[in-house]
């Protein structure tokens, strides 16, 4: 069996840093594992599987890299890049949203919001903020 589509592992819990607060990084993290039901559904693939989920940062973009199965043991391996942090609450509820958009629209075809990712098995990934951001400017 492809390790990509085993069972997922139990999330870790969320922990709280020595001052009480709780760990920012690892709460999105385990926010867009758990998501991976979500991703199938929009997809209207058979699974999802999170592989891979980078937390923003000053210096980084969010990054999710997802495995769906389709219908007749069809995989596509997919890679998606957010925004760079702008603070713990910048990112709340948006990465994730966006990745099920985007999997959910009938554009996702396009190449437009395509970059150039050494970090992905294809080279490409999806940037799904420039892909959000031309959605709003369209619905205008």
């Amino acid at each position: 069996m492809d390790t990509a589509l085993r069972p997922a592992v139990p999330l870790p819990a969320v922990t709280r840093l020595s001052d009480g607060q709780l760990d920012v990084a690892q709460e999105f993290v385990n926010r867009v594992r758990a998501a991976a039901p979500d991703f199938a559904t929009a997809a209207g693939a058979e699974t999802a599987v999170v592989r891979e989920v980078v937390p923003p940062a000053r210096h980084r973009r969010a990054r999710c890299r997802l495995v769906l199965r389709f219908p007749g043991e069809v995989e596509v391996d997919l890679t998606f890049l957010g925004p760079v942090s702008r603070g713990p609450a910048a990112t709340e509820d948006v990465f994730d949203g966006q990745i099920q958009a985007w999997l959910g629209s009938d554009r996702s075809n396009e190449q437009a919001w395509l970059v150039a990712d050494d970090e992905s098995p294809d080279g490409l990934a999806v940037d799904v903020t420039a892909w959000a951001q031309l959605e709003q400017s369209e619905a205008v």
